[in-house]
């Protein structure tokens, strides 16, 4: 398959087969990224990196895309020996990856 084809096509014995590949949308790149790091500035070299895009170019959708930092929870629980023990809740968001309009 040549670097500038989208398409590659094979013979089988049941005829022509060909397999279509779509490299990912920026939108994409930036949920995959997400996924995989909490930090802003690994999220814009993971989703530039999928892209071969620069990360000027990426920093602005990544920064409109970003979650707002919500608050950990401080929960703070008396023990059996009259100490205050500090127990410090914080959410983990799930990796669902979000469903792309087509």
């Amino acid at each position: 398959m040549s670097g500038k084809s989208m398409t590659q096509t094979w013979e089988t014995k049941f005829g022509l087969r060909r397999v279509r590949h779509d490299p990912p949308t920026l939108e994409e790149a930036i949920a995959a990224a997400q996924g995989l790091s909490d930090e802003i500035e690994e999220q814009i070299e993971i989703a530039a990196g999928f892209m071969s895009m620069p990360a000027d170019v990426v920093r602005a959708e990544v920064l409109k895309a970003a979650k707002p930092a919500k608050p950990a929870r401080v929960v703070i629980a008396p023990s059996r020996e009259g100490t205050v023990r500090t127990v410090i809740v914080e959410r983990k968001p799930s990796r669902r990856l979000r469903p792309t309009s087509v």
